[in-house]
């Protein structure tokens, strides 16, 4: 058998001994991503074949929180697309304030920029104190340093730089206190967050939602796996709440388009009206 050949064999077994030893699924991640990332797994864990993986990630659950992690998607930052968070302002804000209550999912959470930039959005916008931020991620690895809200100092310039192009109105500074390495944000934006595992791939909807934001997380996922997800993800909203994707995500072609306006232009904000 050719040696790719043999690759392939040898990440299918790997990928089959996954969901029957955990239940995590990752048979319709895009294969060019996959097999990239199960690479950087060899590299990581300082292993030559395939092969050898499956049998440590078997047999060392530990191995297998940290295949989790490398997996999942974690190249982010605060604020990250300016222009989708200034929409959310301009146009979900004004949305949001006609319920009494509002529940939000950050789902595929990663490290946590996101939902700590969400919870001062809504922070500004006076509706945190009625609202409240549900973060997922497939990753346990992910979510322990996600729900510290302690982030690289080094990344706080481009954070910065994002909030005020999405329309912050306040000192981003005043919302984190620093020391030699690290941006610690403050307990009062952690009050209202929620941090649980939840794998979209496998799992169900756990609760109803006025916003849900899945962005950058279904580009690494086939076309059925999308279609699923999608769906997952339609079901959690309750009528006329807004979905948020990635810039390079859509609903277009996919069996649920019809039950969604889009909100605004280019921006992957999609309320849902079916």
């Amino acid at each position: 058998m050719p040696a790719d050949g043999l690759e392939e064999l040898e990440l299918d077994l790997l990928l089959t001994g996954i969901v029957r030893r955990y239940g995590y699924d990752y048979r319709n991640y895009a294969p060019a991503s996959l097999r990239r990332r199960v690479r950087r797994v060899l590299d990581n864990e300082d292993l030559p074949t395939i092969s050898a993986l499956q049998d440590r990630i078997l047999r060392d659950p530990a191995c297998m929180e940290r295949f989790i992690a490398t997996l999942s998607v974690h190249v982010t930052a605060m604020f990250r697309d300016p222009e989708f968070f200034l929409a959310l302002r301009k146009e979900v804000i004004p949305i949001l304030r006609t319920h009494p209550f509002v529940r939000v999912w950050c789902a595929g959470c990663s490290t946590g920029e996101e939902v700590y930039s969400l919870a001062i959005l809504l922070e500004e916008e006076g509706l945190y104190d009625r609202c409240r931020i549900y973060a997922t991620d497939i990753s346990d690895v992910l979510l322990r340093r996600a729900q510290t809200g302690v982030f690289p100092l080094s990344a706080m310039r481009e954070n910065t730089s994002n909030y005020l192009r999405a329309g912050g109105r306040a000192d981003f500074s005043s919302y984190y206190t620093a020391d030699a390495d690290n941006a610690v944000f403050s307990a009062p934006l952690r009050r209202n967050l929620v941090f649980s595992q939840h794998n979209l791939v496998s799992d169900s909807p756990f609760n109803e939602f006025q916003l849900v934001l899945c962005r950058n997380v279904a580009i690494y996922f086939d076309a059925a796996l999308t279609e699923r997800v999608y769906g997952l993800l339609c079901d959690s909203l309750v009528r006329f709440g807004v979905l948020g994707l990635g810039r390079k995500e859509s609903l277009a072609h996919t069996s649920h388009a019809p039950r969604f306006r889009p909100l605004c232009g280019d921006v992957r904000l999609y309320r849902k009206e079916l």
